[in-house]
């Protein structure tokens, strides 16, 4: 702009004192021209580099296969799209493509190994797993489902995730097991209490108090006893990403940091209820003999709220109850939302994990939408 005006001026002879009042005048205009652009563009994020999911997929395999994250023993793809997202991995074939090239490595395995009906870390590798988009509610699971997503990216799986929702009553999931185990996969039920799908609130049937004093144990007696006589290996978690307040089984809805209404008075009611009404689940599946059900517990990788009575320690039942940790990492599931890479949000989650326990980790739900 300057080397445009100042040679215009020139082009008209003038005395030096226009000349001067004139070139000072434009000066000021171009300054104040300047600074309002430059407020403008204080609106675009500082980081204007473009990113891609499949770049997103390939940096995430190629942590995956690292040294750096040694506890990792199992990951799992949620494939499926949901609030306008694009999370299934075929949304692009870029994405497709990064994903069959990562999943190709020997270090990916889909056979599981077991000691005593109990899921155990593999000798060497990775168990390979996935949600493979049975439905919007996580609980309309079919084989084709299966055979779909395995073909897709050319490798077997070691377990298919699916819901098993409350809603109004609380039963086994005997059909969708029973789809999964013919298909000769290990069935994985995320046990969700919640007698609606809306999110974010507290649920008004099911409570963690509730479950502690045993308003629901005719039913989970049940559920255990349906748990036994299907007999072989089970894979559960009860309150999936406990510590994100999307669910209702969150702290924030069950005392939040509360001191005195419930248990030790140096715990925070909301995350202790929790812990014991999971302990209450465990117990109620021992004192019916069930010995074929492998534990998870599954948090998410970022709290919400971000508060200290809210951090995924506080919400754990103990390794005299669980067989696994797990946690959710996700990329962007809208395109306007802060990028981060796959390694950078699993540094964020992964000492955390390590501290609270020495228990095999799972990636139970990884992805992003396209950008």
């Amino acid at each position: 702009m300057w080397v445009f005006l100042i040679p215009c001026l020139s082009a008209r002879p003038r005395n030096n004192f226009t000349m001067d009042l004139r070139l000072k005048v434009l000066v000021v205009s171009v300054l104040l021209l300047n600074l309002s652009f430059s407020s403008c563009k204080k609106d675009e994020p500082e980081d204007s580099e473009k990113h891609t999911k499949s770049e997103w997929v390939e940096h995430a395999f190629i942590a995956l296969k690292s040294d750096s994250y040694p506890r990792i023993k199992a990951i799992a793809w949620w494939h499926e799209d949901f609030d306008q997202s694009e999370l299934k991995i075929n949304s692009s074939q870029e994405s497709l493509n990064a994903y069959k090239t990562g999943i190709n490595s020997s270090i990916f395995i889909s056979t599981p190994q077991f000691s005593n009906n109990k899921l155990v870390k593999p000798s060497s590798g990775i168990y390979h797993s996935v949600f493979p988009d049975f439905g919007g509610t996580e609980d309309q699971v079919t084989a084709q489902k299966i055979t779909e997503f395995e073909q897709l990216v050319g490798k077997a799986i070691t377990w298919a995730y699916f819901s098993n929702n409350w809603y109004q009553q609380i039963s086994f999931p005997t059909n969708e097991v029973n789809v999964i185990h013919n298909a000769g996969k290990v069935p994985f039920i995320r046990l969700m209490p919640r007698s609606t799908f809306d999110e974010g609130g507290p649920d008004s049937l099911y409570t963690m108090q509730k479950i502690i004093d045993g308003d629901f144990d005719l039913e989970l007696n049940q559920w255990a006893l349906d748990a036994k006589q299907y007999s072989l290996p089970l894979l559960v978690e009860f309150g999936t990403e406990v510590n994100g307040n999307w669910f209702p089984w969150n702290g924030e809805y069950n005392g939040a940091g509360e001191l005195e209404n419930y248990g030790s008075s140096s715990l925070s009611d909301g995350p202790e209820r929790f812990r014991d009404a999971y302990r209450h689940i465990i117990d109620i599946c021992r004192n019916n003999s069930v010995t074929n059900i492998t534990w998870f517990f599954h948090v998410d990788a970022y709290s919400e709220p971000n508060t200290a009575w809210n951090t995924i320690e506080n919400y754990y039942p103990g390794d005299a109850y669980i067989d696994w940790l797990g946690v959710s990492v996700y990329g962007p599931q809208e395109k306007m939302e802060e990028y981060q890479k796959f390694s950078d949000i699993l540094n964020d989650v992964y000492p955390n994990l390590v501290a609270l326990s020495d228990k095999p980790i799972a990636i139970l739900e990884f992805a992003i939408t396209e950008l």
